[in-house]
């Protein structure tokens, strides 16, 4: 199914991120995770890239089995580094065979040990650009990421958001955001992006904390702050991994009922290929019905 139509029809909404194994083992306890996450009924799953697409044949791999063989919807990562024009071509014809409707488009991070983004020769140096292509020659369902507190390689709050509005236009249909541990701050997003002319579906991307040791390296990566409070309290508990969990999905609950009831279209999980933390999340939120948005609200289905 596309997900721009899945959008505008399926609540709750809920997805799930996985990132390709490094090796055959690692691909079938994913196949396992995937089955246990089943019966959550998810909107879509996405499968990423590696840095500089280091994963990308293994990526169109699992792809491909879990659009076909485990029969969940299915949206694959492209990215703009390492590949040419004709390349990328050559892969959405690959693609569009094996039944994949649906492509998150980004620019991609450099390969590892090279500071900046150096774009293909004869590729594209702008995600805008790799939109732009798939809306004109193919019939993909397109998806944008977009980052709530700024990418942290934008000049300015306002580049950001001039860049994001260059996305839509081109053709992306609805917004991923990175991480975000903050409403707040998915809702100023919203309402900036609002007052920017765009209107698609932007999902709030969560992930259900399960490490201390991860959070400041994720929450670096993706540009996203995170409450003192909520730092306190897992900085108490840094030695405690069962407690960190356990606080971890009471916090990703509490976010996802909230970012719910006040209009959000869906959740975005990133399970770092993980099940049990995001099935608690996901059951209790099925389990309810808390998070069921008031009928005054909506102002950020669409």
């Amino acid at each position: 199914m596309r997900i721009s139509e899945a959008l505008r029809t399926k609540r709750p909404f809920f997805s799930f991120e996985f990132f390709p194994p490094q090796d055959d083992a690692g691909v079938e306890e994913l196949f396992v995770t995937l089955e246990t996450l089943r019966p959550l009924r998810p909107a879509y799953v996405s499968i990423t890239y590696g840095a500089g697409g280091s994963t990308r044949t293994r990526t169109v791999e699992v792809s491909k089995r879990i659009q076909n063989e485990v029969g969940i919807t299915t949206m694959m990562h492209v990215t703009c580094v390492g590949a040419s024009k004709r390349e990328l071509r050559e892969l959405f014809y690959e693609l569009r065979a094996a039944n994949i409707e649906n492509i998150m488009a980004l620019r991609g991070d450099p390969p590892r040990g090279q500071a900046d983004f150096e774009p293909d020769p004869n590729g594209f140096k702008y995600a805008s650009e790799l939109i732009g292509m798939l809306k004109a020659d193919f019939d993909f369902s397109i998806g944008a990421a977009c980052y709530p507190e700024t990418h942290p390689q934008a000049v300015s709050p306002e580049d950001d958001i001039k860049h994001l509005v260059e996305k839509v236009e081109a053709g992306a249909e609805f917004l991923v955001t990175q991480i975000c541990f903050d409403n707040d701050a998915y809702f100023q997003f919203v309402d900036r992006v609002r007052a920017a002319g765009v209107h698609v579906p932007i999902l709030p991307g969560l992930w259900p904390i399960t490490n201390y040791k991860q959070i400041a390296r994720i929450a670096q990566l993706c540009g996203s702050s995170m409450h003192p409070k909520l730092l306190a309290e897992l900085e108490a508990r840094a030695d405690e991994p069962e407690a960190v969990k356990e606080l971890g999905v009471s916090y990703a609950t509490l976010q996802a009922t909230d970012l719910l009831k006040r209009g959000a279209p869906g959740i975005h999980f990133y399970t770092l290929n993980k099940s049990p933390a995001t099935r608690a999340v996901v059951s209790a939120l099925l389990a309810a019905t808390a998070w069921q948005p008031a009928p005054r609200t909506g102002l950020y289905l669409t």
